[in-house]
C-alpha cells in the first residue's frame, strides 16, 4: 500500500521557465549585434585570461 502525501507539481510551473526562455530568445534576436559583440568580448577576455595564467605558470627549465 503506497500513500503519496506529496502534492503533485502543477504543470504551470513549467510555463514560466518556457516563457522566460522565449523572452530571452526574442530579446537576443532583437539585439543581435550587441549580443554578438558582448559574446566576442567575453570570449576574447576568457582566452586572454587563460593564456595569461598559462604564461605566468609556465615551468622554468634549468640550462
Amino acid at each position: 500500500m503506497t500513500t503519496d502525501s506529496s502534492p503533485k507539481e502543477p504543470s504551470s510551473q513549467v510555463t514560466p521557465s518556457s516563457s522566460f526562455v522565449k523572452l530571452a530568445m526574442r530579446n537576443m534576436l532583437r539585439k543581435g549585434g550587441q549580443s554578438l559583440w558582448h559574446f566576442g568580448l567575453t570570449t576574447a577576455g576568457f582566452i586572454g585570461f587563460i593564456l595569461l595564467i598559462a604564461w605566468l605558470g609556465r615551468p622554468t627549465l634549468p640550462h
